[in-house]
């Protein structure tokens, strides 16, 4: 799994490519934690790139959801495959989260 962050009008995207599974949901979360902490009150993460997320990940997403509305941040998803659309699906988490379709609709959508 690889993490990039970019800056678009003061919203934080976190980027992610490959699979976020049992080995990298922790390192995942903490990343997603310690930027909110660290008072990035807007933030999307961009899953376009992402093959797989194991329950372990989508704990680490409901984790720094809940992390952000406690600061009134905003947190927000985009960018899913057919594949992860699939899975966010069959566990019923598209209802936890705003999911934008692509990164340029959250940032416009946020800004």
């Amino acid at each position: 799994m690889e993490i990039a962050e970019h800056q678009a009008d003061n919203i934080t995207i976190v980027e992610i490519k490959g699979r976020i599974d049992s080995n990298s949901a922790k390192t995942f979360g903490e990343k997603l934690t310690s930027l909110i902490g660290a008072g990035q009150a807007r933030l999307i993460v961009d899953l376009k790139n992402i093959v797989y997320i194991s329950s372990a990940g989508f704990r680490a997403l409901l984790v720094a959801g809940r992390c952000a509305e406690e600061t009134n941040g905003t947190f927000a998803l985009c960018g899913l495959s057919g594949e992860v659309q699939r899975l966010f699906d069959l566990g019923a988490f598209t209802d936890l989260f705003v999911i934008y379709t692509s990164r340029e609709e959250g940032v416009t959508r946020l800004s």
